[in-house]
């Protein structure tokens, strides 16, 4: 492995910006570098593994994206076909198609809370303070996140707008299970685990633990005027759904990212089109294309699940890639979004000359 003393620098700083741990895999023409820093777990030494197991948030949105137009590529789906068509028992608006999940412009109102752009906010199902603390081992069912997401008002018409949205990767989970008959586990296993090697990834449904060795993800809340520290390694995912509770490692990551965007896993035509970013943000089918300071193109999605992070970014060929896992003590201030960004910010320049647009760390 060659050395890369700027990468292991890098880390280094995030940690030092308040991070408990970080892990950075960078696949490029140097070859392969893989490093940690800081902790696994607060008040240990231990450092973070190099490849742990992390829960990697809305990267799961590229895996069920990928799964969707698989089944367009076999005929089984339409890309542009009303959604209602195979989950008629929503009563979705018939106007949203396919596409429009996939690509956040249904409207549908994102069960996890909406941010509005006067700057108020619509609550969801509860995903911060110790209402999540006290509730982060319940068992939600899709279609009941579904049901409460379509008993508010759309955000927009379908169609006319672009925003983020959990309940269309929940219902994309939902459709993938109609069309192949099977849980989403069995497809993602079947499809992409299985053919590319990638053992360290899963996609659980209610399962509560993440496999060793992992890093140790950490909530803080107020209880009675007192600041409360705890460990929320293990919570049942259930809550985000297939918005994001996919668990996985750096290594299988870059597996993923580099085979899907180098025509492993999409026909060409499909590939493009998922790599063709609305407008508005960026956002392809189930992944954001970002422009980097030198003209180059950069194809990303990262996560963020309550303490844990990941992120993964490539060059549209799939030569060039970036993976990393980060934990935290999170809060439900978000204290750490804005050193997340630099983070991530530092990180994309040092491999691959800088991003003009960035992603917020948030819990979705």
């Amino acid at each position: 492995m060659t050395d890369r003393p700027e990468l292991q620098k890098a880390i280094q700083e995030i940690v030092d910006s308040g991070f408990t741990g970080v892990q950075l895999r960078v696949h490029d023409e140097r070859g392969e570098w893989a490093g940690s820093a800081g902790v696994r777990e607060l008040g240990e030494s231990a450092e973070p593994p190099v490849d742990g197991h992390c829960r990697i948030g809305s990267n799961t949105k590229t895996f069920i994206a990928t799964l969707v137009l698989q089944l367009v590529a076999e005929g089984r789906i339409g890309l542009d076909t009303p959604a209602d068509d195979y989950l008629p028992e929503f009563g979705l608006d018939r106007r949203i198609t396919v596409r429009m999940v996939l690509q956040h412009t249904s409207g549908v109102f994102n069960f996890t809370g909406e941010f509005y752009d006067d700057g108020t906010f619509a609550p969801g199902i509860p995903v911060s303070g110790k209402e999540w603390v006290d509730n982060r081992f319940k068992t939600y069912r899709p279609e009941e996140l579904v049901r409460l997401a379509l008993s508010k008002p759309a955000r927009f018409e379908p169609g006319t707008d672009w925003s983020y949205s959990n309940t269309n990767y929940v219902l994309a989970k939902l459709l993938i299970e109609k069309v192949a008959g099977c849980p989403l586990a069995d497809e993602v296993q079947r499809r992409i685990l299985g053919p590319l090697g990638l053992s360290g990834t899963v996609a659980p449904y209610t399962q509560q633990e993440v496999p060793a060795p992992h890093a140790h993800a950490y909530y803080r809340y107020e209880e009675d005027g007192r600041q409360k520290t705890v460990d929320v390694t293990r919570q049942n995912p259930s809550w985000i759904s297939g918005g994001g509770d996919m668990i996985s490692t750096t290594q299988d990551l870059h597996t993923f990212i580099s085979a899907l965007l180098g025509g492993k896993l999409l026909p060409a035509p499909l590939l493009a089109e998922m790599c063709t970013p609305h407008p508005k943000a960026g956002y392809g089918l189930g992944v954001f294309v970002q422009n980097t300071d030198d003209g180059g193109t950069i194809i990303t999605h990262n996560g963020g699940i309550t303490g844990h992070a990941a992120l993964m970014y490539s060059t549209p060929d799939g030569s060039k890639t970036l993976t990393a896992a980060l934990n935290y003590v999170d809060d439900a201030a978000m204290s750490l979004a804005e050193p997340f960004q630099k983070a991530t910010q530092r990180l994309v320049k040092e491999v691959f000359g800088g991003s003009r647009t960035e992603q917020a760390a948030s819990t979705d």
